[in-house]
């Protein structure tokens, strides 16, 4: 179900507990899992489970629990827009507003070409650098503009 490198990248994570903790490599699992194949269905949620020796509900619950896994499709692009007060008080609503519009969806959806899924965020930590966004859950974008805005969707759209 998943690459050769990708098992390799997991079994580094896994190499960093007592080998009778292997579970607690399930974060990092998820997030290769993720980063390979988009979405973590029930099959790949089973996978995890079975190659890090736990129960299947064990890793569902750690998927469902954390806004940084999907458990559905999503677009190639993520987008992730903080929305709690410090980034509101920067300008954020009027950048969620501004990608809603640019995009023609709202939280939580897809665009029809599959291309873009925004999503609401909490926190990311950069608060000093408001309104912030993040794209598949790697890159921090900071101080989105609506001109920095159409900057990055045209940069993504390549």
């Amino acid at each position: 179900m998943l690459s050769a490198e990708a098992l390799k990248e997991i079994d580094r994570s896994i190499a960093k507990y007592p080998p009778d903790q292997k579970q607690s490599a399930v974060m990092a699992a998820l997030a290769v899992a993720q980063a390979e194949l988009g979405w973590l269905s029930p099959e790949t949620m089973q996978f995890v489970a079975d190659y890090l020796d736990m129960p299947a509900i064990a890793v569902q619950e750690v998927a469902t629990f954390y806004t940084m896994y999907e458990t559905r499709p999503v677009g190639r692009h993520k987008i992730t827009i903080c929305t709690n007060l410090p980034c509101q008080l920067s300008g954020a609503e009027s950048a969620a507003d501004y990608l809603k519009r640019k995009l023609g969806i709202d939280f939580n959806e897809t665009t029809p070409d599959g291309r873009f899924t925004l999503k609401e965020g909490e926190c990311m930590g950069a608060c000093g650098d408001a309104p912030v966004l993040l794209v598949n859950n790697h890159r921090m974008c900071s101080f989105m503009s609506h001109e920095k805005i159409d900057q990055m969707l045209e940069e993504l759209s390549k």
